[in-house]
């Protein structure tokens, strides 16, 4: 009688998760400190947006994918092509000019669609750390206050607020990314992310 081996394989691959965190929340702040009125949207935040939050979350997607985390590659790539699709919502009108731009009504509408998708997203982080929650949960909120602007036509205020909120979360993606750096470098808990009990 034979016996079956068999072979077990051992992931020897990086963690891809702050890659994607870190080109989202640097992203993130960016465009917020735009928000809140600081500077105007330029090219350096469409830039940004385009390479790093875009383009490196989607790598940090596929990564995921290869990992088997289902979550992670649906949250990295989504949000990847978020930036990617903000960044051609604002030059195609410019580069074609037959291109109608997006009204604000439009581009609310867009912004309450991801709203909905984080907030479900946000109710998977349940099930991972706190760290996460606070970035899913902020990013919720500012998605749907971006669209409230927008619909509403706010004031400046209300829209530079909204970019203070912003930062908050961005800032709460960078840490969550550089704590799973640091706490892996030095194989302690270095900056905690508030593990949840399963």
């Amino acid at each position: 009688m034979n016996e079956s081996t068999m072979t077990q394989l051992k992931d020897t691959t990086a963690n891809p998760a702050p890659l994607g965190l870190l080109g989202f929340g640097m992203t993130t702040v960016l465009l917020n400190l735009h928000n809140a009125g600081y500077f105007e949207l330029n090219s350096m935040i469409l830039a940004m947006g385009l390479c790093y939050g875009g383009t490196a979350q989607v790598i940090a997607g596929i990564m995921e994918w290869k990992k088997g985390n289902t979550f992670a590659t649906t949250a990295f790539i989504s949000y990847g092509f978020f930036w990617i699709s903000f960044v051609t919502l604002v030059l195609l009108p410019r580069i074609i000019p037959s291109v109608v731009p997006a009204n604000e009504t439009a581009v609310a509408a867009y912004l309450a669609m991801w709203g909905l998708f984080t907030a479900v997203m946000f109710l998977g982080t349940f099930r991972l750390n706190r760290a996460l929650q606070v970035v899913f949960g902020t990013l919720t909120i500012l998605f749907f206050l971006l669209a409230y602007g927008d619909f509403t036509g706010a004031s400046a205020d209300f829209k530079h607020a909204t970019g203070f909120e912003g930062l908050l979360c961005g800032f709460a993606a960078i840490y969550t990314g550089l704590a799973q750096v640091l706490n892996e470098l030095a194989g302690k808990i270095v900056l905690p992310l508030g593990a949840v009990k399963k």
